[in-house]
Protein backbone atom coordinates (compact mmCIF):
# COMPACT_ATOMS: atom_id res chain seq x y z
CA UNK A 1 0.00 0.00 0.00
CA UNK A 2 1.53 3.44 -1.23
CA UNK A 3 0.73 6.45 1.17
CA UNK A 4 2.68 9.19 -0.54
CA UNK A 5 4.39 11.46 1.45
CA UNK A 6 1.81 12.42 3.90
CA UNK A 7 0.99 9.63 7.02
CA UNK A 8 -2.75 8.77 7.80
CA UNK A 9 -3.96 10.36 11.09
CA UNK A 10 -4.23 7.37 13.98
CA UNK A 11 -8.58 8.05 14.80
CA UNK A 12 -9.43 7.08 18.12
CA UNK A 13 -13.77 6.07 18.60
CA UNK A 14 -13.79 8.84 21.23
CA UNK A 15 -11.54 11.37 19.25
CA UNK A 16 -13.32 11.37 15.85
CA UNK A 17 -11.02 13.47 13.51
CA UNK A 18 -7.81 13.42 15.43
CA UNK A 19 -4.54 13.28 14.68
CA UNK A 20 -1.14 12.37 15.53
CA UNK A 21 1.83 15.02 15.35
CA UNK A 22 1.66 19.02 13.84
CA UNK A 23 2.90 19.69 10.70
CA UNK A 24 6.16 21.43 10.23
CA UNK A 25 6.49 25.03 10.62
CA UNK A 26 7.01 25.82 6.55
CA UNK A 27 3.72 23.33 6.23
CA UNK A 28 1.70 24.44 8.66
CA UNK A 29 -2.16 25.87 8.34
CA UNK A 30 -2.43 29.26 6.40
CA UNK A 31 -2.78 31.96 8.69
CA UNK A 32 -5.28 34.36 7.58
CA UNK A 33 -4.66 38.07 8.17
CA UNK A 34 -3.45 40.67 10.26
CA UNK A 35 -0.26 39.89 9.32
CA UNK A 36 1.60 42.75 11.27
CA UNK A 37 1.36 43.28 14.91
CA UNK A 38 -0.23 46.15 14.48
CA UNK A 39 -3.28 45.20 12.47
CA UNK A 40 -3.23 42.11 14.77
CA UNK A 41 -3.63 44.22 17.78
CA UNK A 42 -6.64 46.35 15.83
CA UNK A 43 -8.29 43.82 14.28
CA UNK A 44 -11.82 43.03 14.97
CA UNK A 45 -11.53 40.68 17.89
CA UNK A 46 -13.16 37.50 15.51
CA UNK A 47 -10.66 38.00 13.31
CA UNK A 48 -8.13 38.35 15.99
CA UNK A 49 -8.91 34.74 17.33
CA UNK A 50 -9.01 33.45 13.91
CA UNK A 51 -5.76 34.02 13.75
CA UNK A 52 -4.65 33.02 16.87
CA UNK A 53 -6.56 29.47 16.26
CA UNK A 54 -4.41 28.72 13.53
CA UNK A 55 -1.55 28.24 16.05
CA UNK A 56 -3.33 26.86 18.83
CA UNK A 57 -6.46 25.23 18.90
CA UNK A 58 -8.11 26.69 21.83
CA UNK A 59 -10.80 28.68 22.27
CA UNK A 60 -9.75 29.71 25.80
CA UNK A 61 -5.94 30.51 24.68
CA UNK A 62 -7.02 32.87 21.54
CA UNK A 63 -10.06 34.47 23.94
CA UNK A 64 -7.41 35.65 26.78
CA UNK A 65 -4.31 36.92 23.89
CA UNK A 66 -7.00 38.53 22.16
CA UNK A 67 -8.25 40.29 25.19
CA UNK A 68 -5.03 41.25 26.63
CA UNK A 69 -4.28 42.96 23.28
CA UNK A 70 -2.47 45.42 22.38
CA UNK A 71 1.06 44.41 22.28
CA UNK A 72 4.18 46.34 22.46
CA UNK A 73 5.83 43.44 20.26
CA UNK A 74 6.85 40.08 19.73
CA UNK A 75 8.52 39.24 22.61
CA UNK A 76 5.06 40.44 24.75
CA UNK A 77 2.60 38.29 22.73
CA UNK A 78 5.10 35.48 23.02
CA UNK A 79 5.47 35.82 26.76
CA UNK A 80 1.26 36.23 27.26
CA UNK A 81 0.69 33.15 25.30
CA UNK A 82 3.17 30.80 27.47
CA UNK A 83 1.38 32.57 30.59
CA UNK A 84 -2.26 31.28 28.79
CA UNK A 85 -0.28 27.88 27.63
CA UNK A 86 0.66 27.66 31.13
CA UNK A 87 -3.19 27.93 32.60
CA UNK A 88 -4.99 25.16 29.72
CA UNK A 89 -7.20 22.79 31.84
CA UNK A 90 -7.46 18.79 30.43
CA UNK A 91 -10.06 20.20 28.85
CA UNK A 92 -8.05 23.23 26.96
CA UNK A 93 -5.22 20.69 26.10
CA UNK A 94 -7.85 17.67 24.39
CA UNK A 95 -9.25 21.00 22.20
CA UNK A 96 -5.91 22.01 21.10
CA UNK A 97 -4.80 18.34 20.32
CA UNK A 98 -7.65 18.47 18.01
CA UNK A 99 -6.29 20.78 16.01
CA UNK A 100 -3.18 18.81 15.50
CA UNK A 101 -2.19 17.78 12.07
CA UNK A 102 0.43 15.53 10.81
CA UNK A 103 3.64 16.17 9.34
CA UNK A 104 5.27 15.48 5.41
CA UNK A 105 7.77 13.27 5.52
CA UNK A 106 10.27 12.82 2.58
CA UNK A 107 9.11 11.66 -0.19
CA UNK A 108 11.82 8.85 -0.38
CA UNK A 109 11.03 7.57 3.27
CA UNK A 110 10.28 3.85 3.35
CA UNK A 111 7.34 1.98 3.76
CA UNK A 112 9.00 0.13 7.11
CA UNK A 113 9.24 3.93 8.36
CA UNK A 114 5.36 4.57 7.55
CA UNK A 115 4.74 0.92 9.46
CA UNK A 116 7.06 2.12 12.91
CA UNK A 117 5.41 5.51 13.11
CA UNK A 118 1.85 3.67 12.62
CA UNK A 119 2.99 1.35 15.09
CA UNK A 120 3.87 3.60 17.72
CA UNK A 121 0.94 6.21 17.35
CA UNK A 122 -1.13 3.39 18.07
CA UNK A 123 0.59 2.76 20.86
CA UNK A 124 0.67 5.84 22.41
CA UNK A 125 -2.84 6.15 21.93
CA UNK A 126 -4.06 3.32 23.20
CA UNK A 127 -2.02 4.31 26.29
CA UNK A 128 -3.12 7.70 26.72
CA UNK A 129 -6.49 8.15 25.08
CA UNK A 130 -5.19 11.07 22.78
CA UNK A 131 -2.90 11.87 19.80
CA UNK A 132 0.38 12.40 20.01
CA UNK A 133 1.71 15.80 19.90
CA UNK A 134 5.70 16.90 19.73
CA UNK A 135 7.77 19.93 18.36
CA UNK A 136 9.36 19.64 15.58
CA UNK A 137 10.59 23.31 15.05
CA UNK A 138 14.04 23.69 13.95
CA UNK A 139 14.74 20.17 13.14
CA UNK A 140 16.09 19.09 9.63
CA UNK A 141 13.24 17.01 7.66
CA UNK A 142 15.47 14.20 7.14
CA UNK A 143 15.22 14.26 11.05
CA UNK A 144 12.26 14.43 11.54
CA UNK A 145 10.99 10.91 12.21
CA UNK A 146 13.94 9.82 13.80
CA UNK A 147 13.00 12.49 16.34
CA UNK A 148 9.18 11.84 16.62
CA UNK A 149 9.69 7.48 16.80
CA UNK A 150 12.19 8.40 19.60
CA UNK A 151 9.32 10.64 21.38
CA UNK A 152 7.01 8.41 21.15
CA UNK A 153 8.70 5.65 22.94
CA UNK A 154 10.51 7.58 25.32
CA UNK A 155 7.00 9.26 26.07
CA UNK A 156 5.40 5.58 26.28
CA UNK A 157 6.90 4.95 29.65
CA UNK A 158 5.58 8.59 31.59
CA UNK A 159 2.27 8.00 33.77
CA UNK A 160 -0.67 9.71 32.21
CA UNK A 161 0.59 13.01 34.47
CA UNK A 162 4.01 13.35 33.41
CA UNK A 163 2.52 12.67 30.15
CA UNK A 164 0.18 15.47 30.48
CA UNK A 165 2.57 18.14 31.74
CA UNK A 166 4.84 16.96 28.66
CA UNK A 167 1.66 17.78 26.31
CA UNK A 168 1.03 20.89 27.75
CA UNK A 169 4.63 22.15 27.14
CA UNK A 170 4.75 20.46 23.55
CA UNK A 171 1.71 22.71 22.78
CA UNK A 172 3.12 25.71 24.29
CA UNK A 173 6.07 25.06 22.36
CA UNK A 174 4.45 24.55 18.81
CA UNK A 175 2.01 27.82 20.04
CA UNK A 176 5.12 29.86 20.30
CA UNK A 177 7.23 28.46 16.95
CA UNK A 178 3.71 29.30 15.11
CA UNK A 179 3.07 32.64 16.88
CA UNK A 180 6.53 33.57 15.48
CA UNK A 181 5.82 32.48 12.12
CA UNK A 182 3.21 34.57 11.57
CA UNK A 183 4.24 37.71 13.05
CA UNK A 184 8.28 37.62 11.82
CA UNK A 185 7.66 37.03 7.81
Amino acid sequence: MTRGSTLPAHRLPHLPGRVAIPALPEQSRTSPSPKTLDAFNTAPTDEARHTLLTCLHSLRWSRRLTDHRPYPDLDALLAASDEAAYDLTAGDLAEALAGESLPVLPDDTYEAAHMALDAAHAAYEARFGHVFVICVDGLPQNEVLDHVLAGIRSRLTNDPEEERVVVAEELRRLARGRLAGVFCF
